[in-house]
């Protein structure tokens, strides 16, 4: 068998100890898992961002916020972020001056702005709990993947050095594929945490861009239901 043979990567990670070999496994489903997030965050980050685009668009060309109300309703789960933070406002806004009205009574409208406010919050709360799921995971494969990578670089140098102990001429051939064998787990672990952080730090970046703009509408639209309201 050839050198090359000896030190291609398949080889050296069939004849790697079994401690590292758990750990190159652990680091693969760990990497498979993270890359699937990666995916489902930036396809879910990207048609966040093309339905909030729309929404703002069809509320300020000055529609009828009745009208925008009910077909924001008839499809929540394909209506956007926006959409749902407006029509938890509106239904809100809706329901407390139905109330007042039933009951016959002065309508406080500071108490309907608040009640409607306060819906939005909860409903961009719940947005970007739905927009940040799995970013912590994302955050802890780029931070802890390289030292477990480690881990198996350094179980692996030792047991390399261990067998040396019984060999009558130490020699760097003898050494190489023990270390070689040990530093694919190094190479594993930063293949894993590299992309990780990398998508960890650009979907943070677009999604508190988003937050940004749920938070501006909550406070453009509470100032239209606070004109309306009067």
């Amino acid at each position: 068998m050839n050198v090359t043979q000896d030190l291609s990567f398949l080889s050296l990670i069939t004849n790697a100890h079994l401690i590292v070999q758990l750990i190159m496994a652990l680091l693969f489903v760990i990497s498979l898992t993270s890359w699937t997030y990666i995916f489902s965050k930036m396809f879910a980050v990207r048609s966040a961002r093309r339905l909030t685009i729309e929404f703002e668009k069809t509320f300020w060309a000055g529609g009828n916020l009745h009208a925008l109300h009910q077909n924001a309703g008839k499809d929540r789960a394909n209506s956007g972020p926006l959409a749902r933070i407006f029509e938890a406002g509106m239904g809100e806004f809706i329901k407390s001056k139905a109330a007042y009205t039933s009951a016959r009574e002065a309508m406080d409208h500071g108490a309907i702005l608040d009640g409607a406010r306060r819906a939005m919050r909860a409903a961009f709360q719940r947005e970007m709990d739905v927009l940040e799921s799995h970013l912590a995971f994302l955050a802890s494969v780029g931070s802890v993947s390289p030292y477990i990578g480690l881990l198996g670089t350094v179980w692996g140098i030792m047991n390399a050095f261990r067998g040396l102990a019984n060999v009558q001429q130490a020699t760097l051939a003898a050494v190489a594929p023990g270390i070689a064998e040990a530093l694919i787990a190094t190479a594993i672990g930063l293949f894993a945490a590299i992309p990780a952080v990398v998508a960890y730090n650009r979907f943070s970046h677009d999604i508190d861009r988003l937050a940004i703009r749920f938070e501006s509408f909550v406070e453009e639209f509470s100032n239209i239901l606070q004109r309306q309201s009067r």
